[in-house]
């Protein structure tokens, strides 16, 4: 007996050594990853699924990444033929001073200079030039002010959440020298929580990728071979050759301010992989805001995100749910009709999750009533939705809210029987019921 027990008991705790082994691993995972910044987030930039969010709803200084909605409207205003790139601005008063104000980021002006959109977009993306920003926003506005009205225009319609752009560069309207855009007060800052900063990466990313082409350039020289030469190195350090690179790094957006402290948009790619990390009021060990930190925190969300997560086919083409393969066709000459899931399903998950996604099926009712479909039906007909739940651990969604609808549609068609074939069958069921009766009749009899 002595031996069955100690048999028994080592296997128990066998089992138990096993399971706190394997079933923490996702906890454990994600409560190692202890972000140092006020705010953070990490997507997959394909499907816009969130890996990972950390106080990412909450509004914050955005400071130099406002900087991204500029060059976004300045890319759709190159789409619509506005403006082009090699297009001539003269400088505004307004911009001289900012851009000799070398506290700032900048490249200088002359007074009476003018400059190509390409020179100021440049400089905008790489060396985050805040002078050539205002440049840009009052070539597409005509003035900073209406660029900002654009601006804030934009952000609803991309459903860019808790919002609100003061100026086109990202600065403390206390630092634009008292020229701060009309309808805005000196002590105004530019606002967005961290989704929806990943957000506004993303539809930039989608609409115009050859921003990249850019902001992943680390070092270039504003005006070279002139007396206004200036060395533009890219305040991103994770890009390659750089102090803090990063391997597939190529974008996008940096931005600190006393204000917003020291934030990151950045985005890398690995294969078919890409994702998005913004950091916002990054912090090293001791709590102060640095430069350094920034990168010290995307660094551990893009490392988290390239060594955990891998896209999976979650459901394969033509998946069929358990006892739910068809569904019944009134008036067809066929009685029922085979259902299916369109398209495989992918997604970015852990490897040793992906048992613990669930497909449901949801039928769209004002296609499918009470269980039935009218025929004639046709191939390929959308009859519902699959929805994928998680039986345990977190899950973050999508930027946009939910995944695109996954459909389910009819394998096969189903003709409608003709007048004689449903009398007919009419009149077998009603014969039918007859005899069902009769039959009854007789039984009660003896």
């Amino acid at each position: 007996m002595k031996k069955v027990f100690n048999k028994g008991l080592l296997m128990a705790l066998m089992a138990i050594l096993t399971l706190t082994a394997i079933v923490p691993q996702q906890a454990q995972a994600e409560e190692s990853l202890h972000i140092m910044a006020e705010a953070a987030i990490l997507v997959d930039a394909e499907s816009g699924k969130i890996l990972y969010e950390k106080n990412a709803g909450k509004p914050l200084g955005v400071a130099s990444m406002t900087k991204m909605m500029t060059e976004y409207l300045l890319f759709e205003a190159i789409e619509d033929g506005r403006i082009k790139w090699d297009q001539e601005y003269q400088v505004t008063d307004y911009a001289y001073q900012i851009s000799q104000d070398m506290r700032l980021s900048n490249v200088p002006f002359r007074k009476d200079g003018s400059y190509t959109i390409k020179e100021l977009y440049e400089a905008m993306a790489i060396f985050s030039a805040n002078a050539a920003t205002i440049g840009i926003a009052e070539t597409i506005a005509g003035t900073e002010s209406e660029f900002v009205r654009l601006m804030n225009e934009k952000a609803e319609e991309m459903g860019l959440e808790e919002t609100t752009f003061v100026n086109s560069t990202g600065l403390s309207n206390s630092s634009l020298m008292d020229m701060h855009p009309e309808g805005t007060k000196k002590t105004d800052e530019n606002l967005m929580p961290a989704r929806s900063v990943a957000k506004l990466t993303k539809i930039l990313l989608d609409d115009y990728p050859e921003v990249l082409e850019t902001t992943k350039v680390p070092v270039m020289m504003f005006r070279e071979g002139t007396a206004d030469e200036t060395r533009m190195e890219n305040w991103n350090s994770m890009l390659p050759g750089l102090i803090y690179e990063y391997e597939g790094m190529d974008g996008l957006k940096t931005g600190s301010t006393d204000f917003a402290g020291y934030s990151f948009a950045g985005t890398a790619k690995r294969e078919d992989t890409r994702l998005i990390a913004v950091v916002m009021g990054a912090v090293d060990n001791e709590g102060a805001g640095s430069y350094k930190a920034r990168f010290d925190a995307t660094r551990a969300l893009m490392d988290f995100g390239f060594g955990q997560f891998t896209t999976e086919e979650i459901i394969p083409a033509g998946y069929q749910f358990e006892g739910q393969e068809t569904l019944a066709v009134e008036k067809g000459v066929e009685e029922d009709v085979s259902i299916a899931v369109k398209e495989p399903v992918t997604m970015m998950i852990r490897t040793a999750d992906k048992k613990l996604y669930q497909p449901e099926l949801l039928l769209d009712d004002s296609v499918v009533q009470n269980g039935k479909l009218e025929a004639a039906v046709e191939k390929d007909a959308v009859v519902g939705t699959v929805e994928i739940a998680k039986a345990d651990g977190t899950e973050y969604g999508y930027l946009s809210g939910s995944a695109e609808d996954i459909e389910v549609a009819t394998t096969e068609s189903v003709e409608r029987a003709n007048w004689v074939s449903l009398s007919m069958r009419s009149a077998g069921g009603f014969l039918s019921s007859l005899w069902d009766d009769a039959g009854g009749f007789v039984k009660g009899l003896f």
